[in-house]
């Protein structure tokens, strides 16, 4: 499996204080999940797939380095995918990781 490993080691970091963290190999790259959701992922290329509530979709896809995550062909409303320039900094990066954490842990608070 293939992923930036500085970047895993970035994400680790930032969400090395929850106690609900688990990594796994998913989407080509190194998912960061909490409480079994997936928040955010590192991709093979630096960039990073970020977990965001699907109303928020193209608001933040309108943000520089940011777009909708694309699988087979088509636009993932609730996923985005930032470009390594958009999370080269560690606030940049810190602000897509809250980004990711609120959404999945939003899941939590669904009814089943």
């Amino acid at each position: 499996m293939a992923y930036d490993r500085a970047l895993a080691g970035r994400l680790r970091a930032l969400l090395d204080d929850r106690g609900d963290l688990t990594e796994k190999a998913m989407f080509g790259g190194l998912a960061f999940l909490l409480d079994g959701r997936m928040a955010v992922a590192a991709g093979s290329d630096g960039g990073l797939m970020v977990r965001c509530a699907a109303a928020d979709t193209d608001a933040l896809a309108a943000r520089p380095h940011a777009a909708p995550m694309i699988m087979r062909g088509r636009p993932m409303r609730g996923w985005l995918r930032v470009a390594p320039a958009g999370v080269a900094t560690e606030a940049a990066l810190a602000a897509w990781v809250a980004e990711g954490v609120r959404a999945a842990d939003a899941l939590a608070d669904r009814p089943d």
